[in-house]
């Protein structure tokens, strides 16, 4: 699975209507960690809050989708830039 990105885990939490402090306190990852990711001053997170953070969206229904996955119901998802 490919590791998780500012945009995406923004995106994410978007779609699940969460604030930082909402998707921290599921997570158990600190509200400063999700927000310093977010905004590109960490540009990657550690495997065990990545996993946390995937856990706690994927529990409020966000699916994260591989190159060619399509997604089970309604959704949104982005594509290659060309």
């Amino acid at each position: 699975m490919k590791a998780l990105d500012q945009k995406t885990c923004k995106a994410a939490r978007a779609l699940a209507n969460w604030t930082a402090s909402q998707l921290g306190e599921a997570a158990g990852v600190p509200i400063d960690t999700i927000r310093s990711f977010e905004s590109a001053r960490t540009k990657t997170l550690s495997r065990e809050n990545e996993a946390a953070i995937r856990k706690a969206l994927e529990a409020q229904g966000v699916q994260f989708l591989e190159a060619g996955q399509v997604a089970a119901g309604p959704g949104v998802a982005v594509g290659a830039k060309e």
